[in-house]
Parts: C-alpha cells; structure tokens; sequence
C-alpha cells in the first residue's frame, strides 16, 4: 500500500493519504529551538533539551496517536461545521475530506480540500530565530461567499523540565498563568519565581515564557486556558470553543494553557486570504513585540522560508548521483542525509519516541553520526569531533554521555571503572580518518585538546590512549574485555569477559593508527602499533573461529559465546562482519563467515543481530531476553548494523549481494508497500522486527538512529566507492552487475567533481581505467593536487 511519494527536484516528501499506519514526522528548526511535527500536524515544541526544554506538550505513546499539536480549526459560520487544516485532530470522513502533506528540509506544508474551501497551512523556523512561523492560506472554491472562523491551538507545557510538566502536578498544575498584552500578544509564563541553581537542573529558567502573535487579520478572540478552550469531557477533536464559534477570552491561572487566536475571514468566490500566526519563547511584551515588528509580514515569511530552503538545500549538494534504482536516488541525494544531518543535530535526545531519557550527545553514538555529515557541513563536524575527544578521559575511555551546553574540558568526572564502555574511543578510528580525508588537513594530529578530566594531548596522542586503554585490559584469552558493555548493551560477559567485536575494533584501529604514525613520521609508533596487532591477532585465531564462523564472546567464567553448540544466538552477525572491515579474517574465513550471514542472519527485511532468538539464557547474561523474539537485540534487525554488513561485502567485492542486502532495509524501498515497515518511508529506524516475530518487517524507532550514518556511508563510500582520503577522491565502486553504471557529482575541498563510472562488461568491483580531465591516470584514486575548480572523472569498470 502507498501513502505517498518523492519529490526530489522540490527535495520532499508528499503524504497523499494522512492515515499513514504510523505517525510520519519531520523535524523543523535547530538546536537552539527545535521541534517535530507529523504528517497530521501533532508534534512539540524544545529550546536547547528535548528534556529540559520542553515548551509545546505531546502526550507520547498516546490515543489518538500524535496528539496534541500545532493545529488551525476551520468553521463555517453559516452551517457550524468544522474541520482542521490538518486531517487530525477533527478528522474528517476521507470520502469527504482531502488532504496532502509535504515534508521538506525543516519545514512542512499542508493542503486540504473540504466542502468547498481550500487551505495551505505551512510551518517552519527561520534560520536562527526562536520563534516559528504558522502561514495559512484560506481559498473559497465555491460558488457563493463564505464567512470562515478560524482557530489556532497549541498546548504549553507547565513547566518547560519534562518530569516536572508531566510527573510531578502537584507543583506544576499550579505555576503558570496566561494573558494577552497590550500589544495583542498570547503571553504564557511561568510565574514559580524559582532561582536557578545551575544549567543542568534549569536550563535557562529566565525564558520559561512563550508568546503568540496573529498578523494578517483582526483577533477577534483568543483562549491561554486549555479547559477553556476544550470544554468539559471534550478532546482535540471537538473543541467547545470552535463548536459555539467563540472563544471565552480565558486567562489561564493554574491548570493547563494554550495558544488560540481567533479571527474571522469573509471570501468572495474564489478569493484567497492568508493570515501569519508567529509562536516563540520569551517574554511577550518584549521578546514578541520585537519579533512581530521585524518579522511579521507575509513577506518577509515568505523570505525566511526561500533563506531556508537555500540553506538546507546547499547542505544536501555535497554528492548527488544518478543511479538505475530511483528509491537509491531519492536516499542519497535528499532523505539519507537530511537524516543524517537532523540525527547529527539532535543525536538521540528528541523524537516521538525518546522523551527526554537520553538528554545530551551519547558518545559512541556522536561519534559514528559524524560519518554521515563530514561532506555536507565539515566545518560543524570538525567542531563535533573536537568535542567528542573533549569527553575522552585521561585513562582512554569516555564520559559515556556528553551535554554540550554545560561540558567543561579539564573538570569533568571521569566515570567509575565499572562504567566504562569498551569501544567508545575506538569509533575514532573510523571518524578521524574520514574527516581528514574530507578535509585534506593531515595537521589536525597534531592539534592539542584536552582529556574531559585532567591533561591533555594531541589528536594522535588521544589516539594512542584509546588504544591504550582496550590493550590494559584484556582477559585471559588475550582478547579485549567488554567491561560495561561493548556495543551490544545488552550484553553482559562480567567485567573481564572477552568481547571479539572490540578485539576487531582494536585491529582495525592498530592498523590506521600504524598508517597515521608513518604519515607523520613516527616509525618506532608504527611498528609498535603493528607488533601489538600481530599478537591479538593470533590471539583471536587460537580461540575465536568456530570452522563455519567467529564465536560471539567469552564470558569471564570462560563460557563461549556463538558456538555451533550454543542453542541460542549461535550466530552473531558484528563479529562476522567486522572480522572482514578490520581485515582480521583470512580470505576464506571471510566468505565461509559471511555465507554463514547470508544462510542464517539474512531476512527480506534486512540482516538480524543473531540467530536463534533468545528464550532460555539467563538474563543477567543476556538482557535481549527481556525484548520479545525477533524484536531489537534478541534476533531482531537493528538497522544501525545493515550497513556494516554491506561494507563486508563491498569489501569481498559482492556486489549483487550488498545491493541486496541494501535494498532489503532501504527505507525507499518500501515506499509502495508502507504497510510492511509502517513507519516513515523516507528515513532510517532503529529495529526492525525479523523472521521470528510474527510481524516481519514491522520498523520502529525512526530519524534517531546509527542507521542513518552508516546506511548513507555504505551507499556513499562503498557502492559508489566515492571515498574522500587525504591524497585525494578514491573511486572504488561495488555496484549489481546489472548496473549499466552511474554518474555522480561530488563537492570536495571546495572542487566540484563530475563521475561517470561505465560498466560494460557487467562486473560488479575493478577500476579498468579512469581519467581525469581527459588524462589517463594509473589505479583508482584521484589526486588532491591535479583537480581545478571543475572536473570530469571517467571511470571504466572491468
């Protein structure tokens, strides 16, 4: 079933049914002031912390679902009905109402089509501002002249920390108050007259104030009081107030607020009016009169909006590519790395499913993030990066969650030993190295940056601790220990259990680590580097290869994991597919294990984290178990692995099996089976549910997700092979067979690079030839020093 389509040339999604099966969602502003809004206009508000800033209130995991909102109600004052420019929250008879959505880069437009009146309602944020702008546009399509009452609703946390809003009413029903000013101007305060004590518990407590404004029309109402507005036993769809066609003038005190604004507008037939409504934090009769005399005009919205679209739109022309398969097209040329970019913005932190739990930029999960943006904006991924190490202690680990608006370099608590994550710090040596590709500054080693608790040291004596760090401890197989957890969270092997993923993780950073020491002169560091990977190398050959596969992990009581006797998660997939990245794995090891993915791990829907489910391990071994069969880490596809797993492959050189594999958890390509995945079509998801579910292929958890990187840099960089390294492009494509080839253009250090990659012999990898400006070059790489302004690269596969 479909529910929309791409529009690539305007860089949207258009939601032409609005009973999607889940709630589609976009997100509008940054991070200063966010929101989210779905394809039926519900959604919130956040300045700076999804947690700690929460000025707009949704009920999440809620019925009706998305709800409340940012919402325009529409009566008819001849016939009392009423309806929204949103589908929800009225939720009109479908054989009667029309209605499309059309999600684009921060902002999201909405058009409806109802017993003879038209509406365009459109949100977004300009472009470092703390307000919003709702623009309405009302049209009579009717043959006679309509009196049109319309209503605007939204509903204002009482106090702007999520547990207080939500958890703790005896306090914060009590708090805010609601009025209009002189000016006109909704005013919503919270009057507690509570100090600040610092930033972690009252985040910038001063602007616990919100404002509405109407431009375009005369208020002939308005309501702050939720009950007000409501009525008795009433809900979103059913407003008291949008019924009787008036609003009560209510000035809330205590209880719940809003935000309405009534107006009324006359339309002869065919004539259109449009009205602005502007919503921001701060204090109305200053924050707001302010913003209302400089930005409160049609024009002037209609301004912001095109600066917008300009700006989003030029981070999204990094890599554009013409590929046979569209649903590829329309990933990585908008949605795979508009996701990256809001993901790399708000990490984990803000969603309709993280509710304030996950406040701040988790460390391993910011770091992988970086991979997915390092083209389109280097300059903040740079800035990112240098945070992250920031947050490395002087022992090698990291702060396992990092709150950038009160991170302090030098002071911060390094956590208890028993807290530390074993791979942290060893992401860096898939980030670092991408980014000084990107960049082409091979001096950025040598910049000083300190430990988040005492010390410092250069970016490559940062990598030497991380390092370092896994090496000091190791168990008595030799291996690196899981400590806390390693990636799997949900794995417990006890402190000094074994985790081979991370001793693959060690390998591969050995191995650049050594690359990065020759580069800079450093021999004695190169060879060190390298004598310690001959020795966990064979540490990890004496006791981790089960004949068909790598085991999973050695518990600190010595039991194997993923063996061929194991009844359960006898097969898990990151060993397998980074013993191929880390190049850990013989070349027979590394195609018998990855037949082994293939054979067991490998869905319609994608690649599952393990095999058989888990239903008998103890839980304090495996806490999967608490997660039903086939769902997330218990033999679930957890989708910030999928692309891993295509990089395994594109490494063997398969690539009729990674397009496969791609393809099968490609957002994309559901898009005309919606109801399989059920989420949002256009971007990545943490889970989905696998073969030992009985919903296969259900996804949930979407925008907030590793996926999002490593699915944009697997298509990026190794289907279409376009890899950024410090001398220069590498054009390494491993694409189907059946691909006549591709073309691609590609910004780099401030060059533009047109690729066309032909492929006349049908093979999958192999550069024949490749040409630069109409000169032949030997191998596969495109050299810094050789590129003009503009160039042509041709590239012959065979």
């Amino acid at each position: 079933m479909q529910y929309g389509y791409f529009d690539d040339d305007a860089k949207e999604y258009v939601i032409t049914r609005p009973d999607t099966p889940q709630s589609w969602s976009n997100y509008l502003g940054s991070t200063e002031y966010g929101a989210i809004i779905t394809n039926n206009a519900g959604g919130y508000g956040f300045y700076k912390s999804g947690a700690r800033g929460r000025f707009m209130r949704l009920f999440f995991n809620s019925i009706p679902m998305d709800q409340p909102g940012r919402y325009f109600y529409l009566r008819d004052r001849e016939s009392g009905d009423y309806w929204s420019a949103s589908w929800q929250p009225v939720g009109k008879p479908l054989d009667q109402y029309k209605s499309t959505c059309r999600h684009g880069t921060a902002y999201s437009v909405f058009e409806s089509h109802y017993a003879g009146i038209a509406t365009e309602a459109t949100y977004f944020v300009p472009l470092g501002q703390t307000f919003e702008y709702w623009r309405l546009k009302v049209t009579n399509e009717s043959d006679r002249p309509r009196e049109i009452d319309v209503f605007t609703y939204c509903e204002f946390t009482n106090q702007w920390m999520t547990f207080q809003d939500q958890v703790n009413l005896q306090y914060s029903l009590f708090i805010v108050r609601g009025s209009l000013t002189d000016d006109k101007l909704l005013r919503i305060a919270i009057e507690d007259n509570l100090t600040p004590r610092d930033e972690e518990t009252l985040l910038h407590h001063k602007l616990n104030q919100t404002w509405m404004g109407l431009i375009g029309a005369p208020l002939v109402g308005y309501d702050t009081s939720r009950e007000a507005f409501l009525g008795p036993y009433r809900s979103y769809h059913n407003p008291l107030a949008v019924e009787q066609g008036q609003c009560s003038n209510s000035n809330t005190y205590g209880d719940n607020s809003c935000g309405t604004v009534h107006t009324t507008l006359t339309l002869q037939p065919g004539e259109s009016r449009e009205v602005l409504v502007m919503l921001g934090i701060g204090d109305a009769r200053v924050v707001g009169k302010r913003a209302l005399a400089e930005f409160g005009s049609l024009e002037r919205a209609a301004l912001e909006l095109q600066k917008l679209k300009d700006a989003w739109h030029a981070r999204l022309g990094s890599l554009m590519a013409e590929t046979p398969d569209a649903d590829f097209n329309h990933t990585v040329n908008v949605w795979g790395l508009y996701n990256c970019l809001i993901t790399f913005a708000w990490s984990r932190a803000a969603s309709l499913v993280y509710n304030g739990e996950r406040d701040g930029l988790g460390y391993r999960d910011s770091l992988q993030d970086i991979l997915g943006i390092a083209a389109a904006i280097p300059e903040e991924a740079l800035a990112r990066l240098e945070l992250m190490f920031t947050g490395q202690v002087s022992t090698g680990g990291a702060i396992p969650v990092i709150q950038a608006f009160g991170h302090r370099p030098g002071h911060e608590s390094p956590p208890p030993a028993e807290d530390y994550r074993s791979d942290d710090c060893l992401w860096f040596f898939n980030v670092v190295p991408a980014m000084v590709g990107e960049t082409g500054d091979l001096s950025f080693y040598d910049k000083v940056l300190p430990y988040a608790d005492q010390g410092e040291a250069t970016v490559f004596g940062h990598l030497r601790r991380a390092l370092e760090f896994n090496l000091e401890r190791t168990g008595a197989h030799g291996l690196p220990c899981g400590l806390h957890a390693d990636w799997n969270d949900c794995l417990k092997l006890g402190y000094y259990g074994e985790s081979l993923f991370v001793a693959f993780q060690v390998q591969l950073g050995l191995t650049i680590y050594a690359e990065i020491a020759e580069r800079l002169g450093k021999p004695e560091e190169a060879a060190g580097a390298r004598a310690q990977h001959k020795t966990l190398e064979a540490a990890i050959q004496k006791c981790a290869w089960d004949g068909d596969w790598f085991i999973w992990a050695i518990g600190d009581d010595g039991t194997m994991y993923g063996t061929k006797e194991s009844p359960e998660g006898k097969v898990y997939l990151n060993t397998q597919i980074w013993s191929v990245i880390s190049g850990s794995a013989t070349p027979e090891q590394a195609e018998r294990c990855m037949q082994t993915v293939k054979e067991q791990l490998a869905t319609p829907y994608g690649l599952m984290l393990s095999a058989p489910a888990f239903m008998t391990m103890p839980v304090d071994v495996m806490r999967a178990l608490v997660f039903n069969p086939g769902i997330k880490e218990n033999a679930g596809i957890f989708n910030h692995t999928q692309g891993w797993g295509v990089m395994a492959e594109c490494l063997l050189g398969h690539g009729d099996q990674a397009y496969k594999y791609y393809r099968a958890a490609m957002p994309a390509a559901y898009n005309d089976r919606a109801e399989i995945r059920q989420c949002e079509p256009y971007v990545q998801a943490q889970t989905t549910y696998s073969t030992f579910s009985p919903r296969a292929g259900n996804t949930r958890t979407s925008w907030l997700t590793g996926a999002a990187a490593w699915a944009y840099f697997s298509a990026t960089q190794y289907i279409l092979g376009i890899r950024p390294e410090l001398d220069g492009l590498r054009i390494d494509p491993c694409i189907p067979s059946t691909w006549p080839g591709f073309k691609a253009t590609r910004r780099f250090r401030g060059r533009t690079v047109q690729i066309e990659v032909k492929n006349p012999d049908g093979v999958c990898r192999g550069v024949k030839s490749l040409t630069l400006n109409g000169e032949t070059l030997p191998g596969n790489l495109v050299p810094a020093d050789k590129l003009g302004e503009e160039n042509c690269v041709e590239v012959i596969l065979g």
